[in-house]
């Protein structure tokens, strides 16, 4: 059957698989989620928080991610049609005002998620959405941010540790004052932002499209992955810091050092060989180290907790 004939459902099958795969992004969500309200917890030298805390801090992550997807569609609308016409939307498998109207349903959910723990939690939340409208509208400076690619970057992944703020807020405000050491971690998702961002960029030559903004193209494949592979090595830096500051630094760090061996030896591939394949492996690297990353984090102060 053509996508023409599919029902609403079908094609919202369809759009969540190319724009938003669902299974996936939930996964990296909950390890994320869980990780900032548990690092929170174990800086503070806090018991667990309660496992309603962690439900709503993956509640409301999760609508922040797809928030994220649906300002993308608008911001990146008319792009999208003059260069990605094969998109879901500029192929017209769904709607903008469909998807669009998906995101603004997600707001009172994450409003009652955060009223549920704490209603100072909203605070927070108008900081992240704040962020949020300024990048949609790229900082009333859509031409100046587009000439300097660097400061684009930076400027967008800052919604990381604002997210991460909120998210370990799950934890910190109900429970009590904010954790010596949260500034490393907010650190440490700045640079799992850039990683993630410069990680999905670094394409193939025979890829590149005009009209479409990469690294690879912007600075070669070579230093492209060059920037990348420092990013990861920052990462891994600012999680060893936090691994010390948990009180997990031999747990965390092997994890990490292990995460970030196979996420270099992507890198190192690509540029000595940018094909196709290595530009999927080092998208999927980038992901694997961020969920790792997240991971060792939160949980391997819990290992340590165990064998004490």
């Amino acid at each position: 059957m053509s996508e023409a004939g599919l029902g609403v459902l079908a094609r919202l099958n369809l759009y969540q698989r190319e724009r938003f795969p669902l299974m996936r992004t939930s996964l990296l969500v909950l390890i994320f989620s869980a990780a900032s309200v548990s690092v929170s917890a174990h800086l503070a030298g806090r018991p667990p928080a309660p496992w309603f805390h962690y439900a709503a801090a993956f509640v409301v992550t999760l609508s922040f991610f797809f928030q994220l997807r649906v300002l993308d569609e608008i911001k990146d609308g008319d792009d999208d049609r003059r260069y990605r016409p094969e998109r879901p939307i500029p192929r017209g498998l769904v709607t903008l005002r469909l998807i669009v109207g998906l995101g603004l349903a997600t707001v009172p959910v994450a409003i009652a998620a955060c009223w549920a723990v704490d209603p100072r939690l909203l605070v927070l939340l108008g900081i992240v959405w704040g962020w949020m409208l300024l990048m949609a509208f790229e900082f009333f400076a859509p031409a100046w941010l587009r000439r300097r690619p660097f400061v684009y970057m930076a400027s967008h992944m800052l919604i990381m540790p604002a997210i991460d703020l909120l998210v370990t807020g799950f934890e910190w405000l109900p429970r009590g004052p904010a954790p010596g050491g949260l500034v490393l971690f907010l650190l440490l998702s700045f640079a799992n932002g850039c990683v993630l961002e410069i990680g999905r960029k670094l394409w193939a030559r025979e890829n590149e499209r005009h009209g479409v903004e990469t690294y690879s193209a912007l600075l070669g494949p070579a230093r492209a992955a060059g920037l990348w592979i420092g990013f990861v090595l920052v990462a891994l830096a600012l999680l060893g810091g936090v691994g010390f500051a948990t009180g997990a630094p031999l747990a965390t760090g092997a994890v990490g050092a292990v995460a970030a061996w196979f996420t270099i030896r992507a890198g190192l591939r690509y540029r000595a060989q940018p094909s196709p394949a290595r530009q999927a492996a080092a998208d999927t690297a980038a992901g694997l180290w961020v969920f790792a990353c997240y991971a060792a984090a939160g949980l391997a102060p819990f290992a340590g907790m165990l064998t004490r």
